[in-house]
């Protein structure tokens, strides 16, 4: 059973879509469960000023890229790349635990999304 907050998120999703000049664009899949979620972001004054997500996959995967969105969005890297798993499952009112890689996917694209940003090398997504 999902939380209310979860269905919220599926439902009425945030920031979804695209960043228009993006500085970072990183697409993550879940090889598992087919999952897909490509997260774009802007940065300005060293902070996210703008991210977007779009996904492709199960309610969960959707509302876990929805609510981190809005727990990144002002952040720095670095206060970003402390955005934990806890942080997100509870900011979804929690997961069912089949559903325990919509979070993790999420944290990885963030994770790409950010070395992208950052200018390090994160592979090719």
């Amino acid at each position: 059973m999902y939380s209310a907050r979860l269905l919220d998120h599926f439902e009425h999703p945030r920031n979804a879509g695209e960043v228009a000049g993006a500085d970072a664009d990183v697409r993550v899949e879940n090889p598992a469960c087919g999952d897909v979620l490509r997260l774009t972001l802007k940065l300005t004054g060293g902070r996210i000023a703008e991210i977007a997500f779009q996904a492709k996959g199960c309610v969960a995967s959707m509302a876990c890229a929805s609510a981190l969105t809005e727990l990144v969005r002002g952040q720095t890297i670095e206060q970003a790349r402390l955005v934990s798993k806890e942080q997100l499952v509870n900011a979804v009112g929690g997961l069912p635990p089949a559903s325990s890689h919509a979070g993790q996917l999420a944290l990885d694209a963030l994770q790409a999304a950010l070395n992208r940003a950052a200018g390090e090398n994160c592979g090719s997504f």
